[in-house]
């Protein structure tokens, strides 16, 4: 495996825990990551990440372990079409019902077909995954007020299911852009590059 040239490095500002990100952005992405966090179970999240040139999403494989525990998910995109494989150890519905959490479903998705549209993918708790459309679509160099409207693969962590949804990024200006999902909103700070630096309630780079 290459090694990667820059590091991000975020804490997390909702749980104990941090994320990890090696990248080279030279020619699309490639990024190896790892994030850790205390809750809603303690884990360990474990990301391979490949776009082509024009930062549109290729490839993902995702590992989500924790005590007595473990996910894993690929998602390939090819001829316009997703494709998730999936495998499950252990039982993560009993670590979180012991942690007075809800049960969650199984990883990966049952209607592939609902995410043909989408071109980015979004993984949970992850702000390195803010950058794909940010870079792809030129957020940084649009006027403050473009809005563009997306569908987006997103993957819940630590469950690993794969959902199709609608997500709303608002160019303000000044390194900053809005992110709208159903109901939830944030203005998320990045640098020159379209690196989050502030997710407000999630996360804060610290290098």
């Amino acid at each position: 495996m290459a090694t990667l040239p820059h590091a991000l490095f975020w804490r997390r500002l909702d749980s104990d825990g941090s994320d990890l990100a090696l990248v080279d952005d030279r020619r699309g992405l490639t990024a190896h990551g790892v994030a850790v966090a205390a809750g809603p179970v303690p884990h360990a999240v474990r990301y391979d990440l490949v776009t082509d040139e024009a930062w549109a999403s290729v490839r993902l494989e995702v590992t989500a372990e924790g005590a007595g525990w473990l996910r894993t998910i690929r998602l390939e995109r090819a001829a316009g079409r997703w494709r998730a494989t999936t495998a499950e150890q252990g039982d993560l519905d009993a670590a979180l019902v012991a942690a007075g959490q809800a049960r969650v479903g199984l990883p990966g998705t049952e209607e592939p077909e609902r995410l043909v549209d989408a071109v980015d993918i979004d993984l949970g708790n992850a702000p390195l995954f803010n950058t794909l459309p940010v870079r792809r679509l030129g957020l940084l160099g649009e006027p403050a007020g473009t809005v563009h409207k997306l569908l987006m693969v997103f993957v819940r962590v630590p469950s690993l299911e794969i959902l199709p949804v609608e997500q709303i990024y608002t160019v303000l200006g000044d390194g900053r852009i809005n992110y709208a999902s159903d109901s939830f909103t944030a203005d998320l700070t990045v640098d020159g590059n379209g690196w989050v630096v502030h997710y407000p309630g999630l996360a804060e780079r610290a290098s």
